[in-house]
């Protein structure tokens, strides 16, 4: 049986995307004619993601491991955090799926606020977790990270993989270079983000690499107390 949960792609785009695997001269058409669908798609994925997160005014992105479960330090924490900030009026937006994004959400709901998940189709499912109150899920990575990136004025990192440090450092850029405006970044558990910091400190910042006034565009916490002081004390809107 059809899984409904799962990406749909039309008999013309499966068409079209198997055509670009046969090598022959005439790839280079049908490579145009599929890259104008996508474009398209492309592009209404990122009026519609706009459309979507401008309904939050006041919003704190969580993002980290999809793989911590209920019951873990840092789920729990995320949880309390989430429903903390919901109650100071923010609206919660995660990646939609489990681990801290669930935590995130979860917190959220029982708070009463908004729950927010930017979710994206994938080959094998990634499920909106059930504490979302409200959704939007994309097609390509790098709308959903646009929306990310735009949604919040607050980022909270919980400690994740090569998703959670990717969104970080592409955050830690965009602020650096003010691609964007500068938003509080709040690293939570100092056991974890300890020895990246100390690498950024004793390598990046000591051979010149970086300015010595961008450490200062992410703020390290280590309890839900502290993450939510300096929350309410950076964010100001």
């Amino acid at each position: 049986m059809k899984d409904p949960k799962k990406p749909v792609q039309t008999p013309e785009e499966h068409r079209l995307e198997a055509d670009l695997r046969v090598c022959d001269p005439d790839k280079v058409g049908r490579m145009y004619e599929v890259e104008n669908w996508r474009i398209e798609r492309m592009s209404k994925e990122l009026k519609d993601g706009f459309d979507f997160v401008r309904k939050y005014k006041l919003g704190v992105t969580f993002f980290g491991s999809a793989r911590c479960t209920v019951g873990e330090k840092n789920y729990n924490a995320a949880v309390e955090l989430a429903g903390k900030l919901s109650n100071a009026g923010f609206s919660v937006i995660t990646g939609g799926a489990g681990g801290i994004m669930e935590a995130g959400n979860r917190g959220a709901k029982e708070a009463g606020g908004s729950s927010v998940g930017l979710n994206i189709n994938l080959p094998h499912e990634q499920g909106t977790n059930e504490f979302v109150t409200d959704s939007m899920i994309f097609n390509y990575f790098f709308t959903r990270k646009v929306m990310l990136t735009f949604a919040s004025e607050l980022y909270v990192y919980f400690p994740g993989g090569f998703g959670t440090l990717d969104e970080l450092f592409e955050i830690l850029t965009l602020v650096q270079t003010r691609k964007i405006k500068r938003v509080p970044i709040l690293l939570f558990g100092k056991e974890y983000w300890g020895p990246l910091t100390a690498f950024i400190d004793s390598t990046l910042k000591a051979q010149g690499l970086i300015d010595a006034e961008d450490t200062g565009l992410y703020t390290l916490v280590d309890t839900v107390e502290e993450a939510y002081e300096a929350a309410i004390d950076l964010v100001k809107c």
